[in-house]
């Protein structure tokens, strides 16, 4: 329904259909969870930790799109292609996270 609900605001109005499709309503959902299933604040906290780091690469999908896009590129072919980047930068991101022993 959230899919569905997004998309109709934003065939209305971009702004609005990005701010609620940016909301972590599903990290939050999740902590909101976790905590009540273990109580345990640490666990939480490294779960919060992890997900900052991961949405760092997450990024790349909404810089390369719009620019494959402008580049007149088909819809299908640039949403692979920024699919398969962000791919790479999550792993990226992992193996340097790891290099410098930061535990996800």
């Amino acid at each position: 329904m959230l899919i569905v609900a997004i998309s109709e605001i934003a065939k209305r109005s971009s702004f609005a259909g990005a701010l609620l499709a940016s909301i972590p309503i599903v990290s939050v959902l999740a902590m909101l969870w976790l905590y009540i299933d273990t109580k345990d604040i640490a666990i939480i906290s490294s779960l919060s930790t992890s997900v900052f780091w991961l949405v760092l690469p997450s990024l790349v999908l909404f810089i390369t799109l719009p620019l494959l896009l402008k580049q007149g590129l088909h819809f299908y072919f640039s949403i692979s292609l920024s699919i398969g980047f962000t791919v790479v930068a999550y792993w990226l991101m992992i193996v340097t996270l790891n290099r410098y022993g930061v535990k996800l």
